[in-house]
């Protein structure tokens, strides 16, 4: 999982929901927060995130977005919930065959 910081300029409410519905909405965000003495730091989580596509959509609706700091954050939970190992269940695969008497005669004889 990624953890990004983002300084992003936002003024009012207005533009602190604008962001937060532009992060939610990328691919691959699972959190996303605001943080910051001045709430101007948008913290996104994620995996799989493109952190350069983001701000890029960012800056697009907000004019102003850079990134502070990216890095890579490990969930213990996650660690531990999984086990080691992998179960795989075969599929049985059942042949359908269908079989006609020769000696039955199903077919109209009056012509």
């Amino acid at each position: 999982m990624k953890k990004m910081v983002l300084k992003v300029q936002m003024h009012c409410q207005k533009c602190r929901t604008k962001a937060l519905k532009i992060a939610a909405a990328t691919h691959g965000v699972n959190e996303v927060a605001i943080q910051g003495a001045e709430k101007d730091e948008l913290v996104v989580i994620g995996e799989e995130v493109d952190s350069v596509k983001l701000t890029c959509s960012l800056r697009k609706k907000l004019h102003n977005a850079t990134i502070l700091s990216i890095e890579e954050k490990k969930d213990e939970k996650k660690a531990e919930q999984n086990p080691s190992y992998f179960v795989h269940y075969p599929q049985h695969f059942i042949p359908e065959v269908l079989v006609q008497d020769p000696y039955q005669t199903t077919l109209c004889l009056i012509m």
